[in-house]
This record gives C-alpha cells, structure tokens and sequence, in this order.
C-alpha cells in the first residue's frame, strides 16, 4: 500500500514526560498533523478551511498500538495511508517510525467524518477529494 511521509521530526525534550518518553498526547498530534497534510493534498488546505468550503476532517474513533519508546533526540517520521473512503468518512493507518532502524514505534487508525465546520455535522465527500485519496490506497 502506498504510504504517505507526512514529516520527519526529531524528538524534542519538550515532547517528553517526567517518565523520559515521548508522552502519549505528542502521539496523536502527529496523527492529527498527518491527516491535515493529507487533506491540504487533497484540496482542503488551511485557507480552504478559513474562507473556502469549510470543510476539514474530524476523529471519531481511534484504534492504537504504542510497540517502543521513543527519547529525546530520536530522529521520527510519520507515514500515513487511507485504508478506506466512504460516503462522509475517511479510514486512515499512521505508523510511527525510528528513522535510525526504520522500526515502528507507535500505529494508530483514525476513523474520521469530513465534518462541516459552520454546520458541524457530516458532509458528503467532494468528488475531487475522493478521487485524490485514492491515490493513498492499494487499488489492486
């Protein structure tokens, strides 16, 4: 399955709890970051979300596996894939990875609804918006 490399980052003493590891809220806001990439790729960008259709995706459910700690100083990258599109929603897979051995530190799935922003309520996916997800999905 095609992956998307949304960034590689290092890890900052400030992402790190008391216990010396990444705390778990720095996790799901690179999950969170990934999908704003993604969705900026697929046309609904930051000022799309501001001024334009006013669209943006929101999580409705989460499934996660923390496999390693990760420390300060550790280089990090995020790829993530979109496992299914619906009629409202998006499916997608984010693995953390250790840039140095290519291990997998974390893996989340993120249901998410394309959700409104003046309404708050679902919408239907645009079509242009589908047709560039699937370019993240394995269409075998």
């Amino acid at each position: 399955m095609p992956a998307y490399l949304a960034f590689k980052s290092v890890v900052d003493p400030s992402d790190c709890d008391f216990l010396g590891h990444m705390n778990v809220s720095r996790y799901f806001a690179a999950c969170s970051d990934s999908v704003l990439a993604m969705q900026a790729e697929m046309g609904l960008t930051a000022d799309d979300m501001r001024s334009g259709r006013r669209l943006s995706f929101a999580v409705v459910n989460i499934n996660s596996d923390f496999r390693q700690e990760l420390g300060s100083g550790e280089a990090i990258q995020m790829e993530s894939e979109i496992l299914e599109i619906g009629k409202k929603s998006m499916t997608f897979r984010h693995t953390l990875r250790k840039v140095a051995d290519g291990e997998t530190a974390f893996t989340a799935v993120f249901k998410c609804v394309l959700l409104n922003l003046e309404t708050r309520r679902a919408e239907v996916l645009p079509g242009d918006v589908s047709e560039k997800a699937k370019l993240w999905m394995d269409v075998e």
